[in-house]
């Protein structure tokens, strides 16, 4: 849900449908070779010497049959010692051509592994930095998405399919050369058929690539929609809503097999059709080179570069360089799914990688001294002591554009004050909070903070002094001391328990199996709501900021407790400018300010009595009883 608003969060959103963009898939290569270029290059090297091993036991075979076999037909005693020794040396070649196979497995997998780290790591590191828009518009599950099944497609094209399209170009290189070398007429045979293939394949790879990009999209909705429902399954059960969620899931699952269905059809009948063209040139050259066999014993001959005739032995071995030189168009259409799913996971891999970081043109930073403790330090060396003094002057915002949340906001709060905000749900309070955090930009107006614009302070800085504690709290997996000092990681262990003390929280630490040393799993889902909350107020309390916001910070803690804690948050506020949204009226009855908000405007303001004096909307919400 959007802050203090509406939903705005599509599951399932993909950066639209296209043609495979070449600039992804350069991008791609330059981090490929960034760290591996020697590696790529011995890599290159090992698939170089292992296919022309390759090729090598495929014209022994000439050798074998011209050379050694038929000459030894018919004789009474044949001298096999030079086989004997042909065959030693092929089987050096082979050996060589095995180790050079292995070591580039080798290395691949390096290469393929560490480019994957780098990029999820640059991925991770770049999604920190995006604006919370990106993720209020997205599903969390889609998102996920990107880091598994996306980048899962990647890890198969790096370490499989491009060392495969390498070794197929070395393959039908050296394979064509020898075949020449051979027999023209038989290659250019096996040059059409291989054409035909390379039709083929490239007319149904065309027709697959937008089903694959159809099947990550329903990947995508699949993974928001288990993650939505894994979050809420309370709700789905409070509500009996079981057997709809199975309805849903049921439809998302069977549009996922449809589109998986559709791009597989087609992918999976590329290799039986190009197997099936292969052994079709396969017979035309059997054909083929038996009739120029024969045209050769009436006098016609149909050499190769080297100017031989068709033996028994040139056509064995030119059958099998047949089979090498289409293979690899088989094999680029095998490897087809993967190279049209890398496709599609590059496009949205880097479609995260593109989206626009948060701008943080602030010069101004925050510094923590001896002489003024908190002070704003301007570029020109210039020390402001921070006193905690916000205003916003004729502040103007939309989510998205067209659809204004806020209108004309103008509020100043004083050092020390504690300001609070009051209204029905979507009335905007929320967002005023995410506005002085500079969560979102501001359309129109202006907000500063002790009479510097927000715009010029860092946005670390600006963050740094503001102790924030949310409605919904989160909790990370770890120990419950290490979850208060997430508020500052600099913390000692005392400082983290005073603040516990603080907030009295420390009493129910004290009693969970071992003390602050617990292990929090799961979101907290061994704790109460109220203690979640506690702790959030205590990670709050241990970063001691200037300023506070609490957003409905007591809303799920029963009425004793809040009582119990309410002092210890009057200390935390004490000196401090603190804004508060509330919707239980009792925890703001001292504030100094009191903003009523209907509609994204602030309708009236005033003290507590002040407000009931008006008999308004403020009096509506604290009675209970409607004006007329």
């Amino acid at each position: 849900m959007r802050p203090g608003g509406g939903q705005i969060k599509e599951r399932g959103y993909m950066p639209p449908a296209g043609k495979l963009k070449l600039s992804t898939v350069a991008r791609l290569f330059r981090l490929i070779l960034k760290d591996n270029k020697w590696r790529i290059a011995v890599v290159l090297l090992c698939i170089l010497v292992s296919t022309l091993a390759t090729l090598a036991s495929t014209l022994f075979t000439k050798t074998l049959l011209d050379d050694y076999v038929v000459p030894m037909i018919g004789q009474a005693s044949a001298d096999y010692s030079p086989l004997a020794v042909a065959l030693v040396k092929l089987g050096a070649v082979l050996l060589i051509g095995i180790g050079a196979s292995y070591l580039h497995s080798i290395l691949t997998v390096y290469i393929s592994q560490g480019t994957l780290k780098t990029l999820r790591h640059n991925l991770f590191e770049h999604m920190e930095r995006l604006p919370l828009s990106y993720f209020d518009s997205r599903s969390h599950g889609d998102i996920m998405s990107v880091y598994t099944n996306d980048v899962d497609t990647l890890r198969q094209v790096i370490g499989q399919t491009i060392p495969r399209l390498f070794q197929s170009l070395v393959t039908v290189i050296s394979t064509f050369v020898s075949m020449i070398v051979l027999s023209i007429p038989l290659s250019v045979i096996s040059i059409v058929m291989a054409f035909i293939m390379y039709l083929v394949t490239r007319k149904l790879g065309n027709l697959s690539r937008k089903y694959f990009k159809k099947r990550q999209e329903m990947l995508g909705k699949v993974n928001g929609f288990i993650e939505e429902m894994v979050s809420g399954q309370r709700v789905v059960k409070v509500y009996c809503h079981e057997d709809k969620a199975m309805e849903q899931f049921s439809q998302l699952n069977e549009q996922l097999r449809q589109s998986v269905f559709n791009a597989n059809k087609i992918g999976n009948i590329v290799m039986p059709v190009n197997g099936n063209l292969g052994n079709l040139g396969y017979v035309f050259i059997a054909t083929a080179g038996a009739a120029i066999a024969l045209a050769s014993l009436t006098g016609w001959y149909f050499c190769g570069l080297n100017g031989s005739v068709l033996t028994l032995g040139t056509l064995v071995a030119f059958l099998t360089l047949h089979k090498n030189f289409t293979r690899p168009v088989t094999q680029i259409s095998n490897e087809i799914n993967s190279i049209v799913m890398a496709s599609a996971g590059s496009d949205r891999v880097y479609d995260l990688m593109d989206q626009k970081q948060e701008e943080n043109r602030g010069k101004v930073t925050l510094e923590k001294t001896g002489d003024c403790q908190w002070c704003w330090k301007t570029p020109e060396g210039e020390r402001i002591p921070l006193k905690g003094e916000v205003s916003l002057s004729d502040v103007d915002f939309s989510y998205v554009e067209g659809k204004q949340v806020l209108f004309d906001i103008n509020l100043t709060a004083y050092p020390g004050q504690k300001i609070a905000f009051v209204g029905g749900t979507g009335a905007g309070k929320t967002t005023i909070t995410n506005l002085i955090n500079r969560f979102y930009e501001i359309q129109d107006g202006k907000i500063t903070y002790d009479g510097l614009d927000i715009k010029d302070i860092e946005k670390d800085s600006l963050r740094r002094s503001l102790g924030i504690v949310l409605q919904e709290t989160h909790l990370f997996t770890g120990r419950v001391i290490d979850n208060i000092r997430y508020g500052r990681l600099d913390a000692t262990d005392q400082e983290c328990i005073e603040a516990a003390r603080l907030v009295r929280a420390h009493n129910f630490i004290r009693r969970l199996p071992f003390g602050y040393d617990t292990v929090i799993d799961g979101d907290g889902g061994n704790l109460s709501q109220g203690e979640r909350q506690l702790l959030a107020i205590a990670r709050a309390a241990v970063a001691a900021p200037p300023v506070l916001i609490l957003d409905e910070a007591t809303s799920s803690i029963d009425t004793r407790t809040e009582k119990l804690i309410q002092q210890g948050m009057d200390q935390l506020m004490k000196g401090r400018t603190t804004f508060v949204i509330a919707h239980r009226l009792s925890t703001i009855l001292n504030s100094d300010y009191i903003m009523v908000m209907d509609h994204g405007r602030i309708i009236e303001r005033g003290k507590h009595n002040e407000l009931l004096a008006l008999k308004g909307k403020y009096y509506e919400l604290f009675t209970g009883n409607q004006i007329v």
